[in-house]
């Protein structure tokens, strides 16, 4: 008989040790960026945007969205791209769409010649992507 609790014993802590591992596996990950140098790099990009300067409205999106995707391949989001990536971590962001809709300006302004975009467009994706890296922690 105290051969039969010794192995009951041993196979609960077994099991409780199993579904620890399994939790640690499968739950929520926090990751935990540099935030000073996210801070820096975002208040670099916003100061590079200047209403007089039309072709920083651009380049102030395409770089906001890089340090968007830097953020989430570091915390090991998985998918080639951007788009991948997103579509992968939807539920971490306040609003998913307007993440979308800046990472959208973005392939426009990539991939479509002589796009320009006016400053309000530049500073609205800006504040979309400030508030997408909130969320994840990243400032």
């Amino acid at each position: 008989m105290g051969g039969d609790v010794v192995i009951f014993i041993i196979s609960v802590l077994i099991i409780a040790v199993l579904i620890f591992i399994s939790i640690l596996l499968t739950g929520k990950r926090v990751y935990h960026f540099d935030k000073e140098d996210y801070q820096a790099k975002f208040l670099a990009i916003e100061n590079k945007l200047m209403k007089e300067n039309v072709s920083s409205y651009s380049m102030a999106v395409i770089e906001a969205d890089k340090l968007l995707d830097k953020a989430l391949h570091e915390m090991g989001t998985p998918g080639k791209t951007m788009g991948d990536r997103l579509k992968r971590s939807g539920s971490k962001f306040t609003d998913i769409n307007s993440v979308w809709r800046a990472h959208k300006l973005r392939n426009a302004i990539a991939h479509e010649s002589g796009l320009e975009i006016g400053f309000k467009q530049a500073n609205t994706a800006l504040s979309i992507y400030k508030q997408a890296l909130k969320d994840l922690g990243a400032i």
